[in-house]
């Protein structure tokens, strides 16, 4: 990637905002915009074309779950959303990974982890392991009316890619699917690549969601799997 990574910073609390900014600054990412509610958020990431959007779930007006709705369906090129949060296993969570947000983080995460994570999210990335997605799933999957279901027709799929979709979803690695399938962790990136491709997902996260939410999956799939 070229040029500076952009960062907008949406939070209702000038204090957390004024100190994600200092942090991410101090490690060269460039803070585009500030924002104290989601309709805020939403403007600025339309004005500055952010890499990645810092986003808090809990705001007044417009929250961030609409917020990441409205910018992941309405912002040319798409910017990752991360999700700030206070509970890790908060419903509201879920349903904005199935909105298409690419993970989340605890706010109080530590410096290192927060500029890694934006880094990281950046180049494409998904923020959570696959097993922490199926835990936030078997939790809430199908239980929350307001949740914005990610619909796939999974017929697109080879045999050999829907496997791949299936352990991916039960948080399997990269490495643990090539074992599991005898094949090379290369062979496995390409087909996961494809499943994202072919299903319009962007990252492994929302491959996990839909695994789950169509069927392919059902909680408790790794325990049975593993004979536990």
């Amino acid at each position: 990637m070229t040029g500076p990574l952009r960062v907008v910073v949406a939070d209702d609390q000038a204090l957390v905002r004024t100190g994600f900014t200092m942090i991410l600054a101090a490690d060269g990412i460039d803070v585009v915009g500030e924002a104290a509610d989601g309709a805020e958020a939403v403007e600025a990431v339309r004005r500055t074309r952010p890499d990645v959007v810092l986003m808090d779930i809990r705001m007044p007006e417009v929250d961030g779950l609409e917020a990441t709705r409205r910018i992941l369906t309405g912002t040319p090129g798409e910017p990752r959303v991360i999700i700030l949060t206070t509970f890790d296993l908060d419903h509201f969570v879920y349903a904005a990974l199935s909105a298409g947000a690419s993970g989340f983080l605890l706010k109080d995460v530590t410096p290192e982890h927060l500029v890694a994570a934006v880094r990281m999210v950046r180049d494409g990335d998904a923020l959570l392991a696959p097993a922490i997605t199926r835990r936030l799933v078997e939790r809430y999957a199908c239980r929350d009316p307001d949740t914005s279901a990610l619909h796939r027709d999974l017929a697109a799929l080879t045999p050999r890619e829907a496997e791949v979709l299936r352990l991916l979803a039960q948080g399997l690695s990269n490495a643990e699917l090539a074992a599991r399938l005898r094949l090379s962790e290369a062979t496995v990136k390409t087909h996961v690549a494809r499943i994202l491709a072919k299903l319009g997902l962007r990252d492994r996260v929302q491959a996990v969601v839909v695994a789950y939410e169509t069927g392919l999956v059902s909680p408790g799939a790794r325990r049975n799997a593993d004979g536990g």
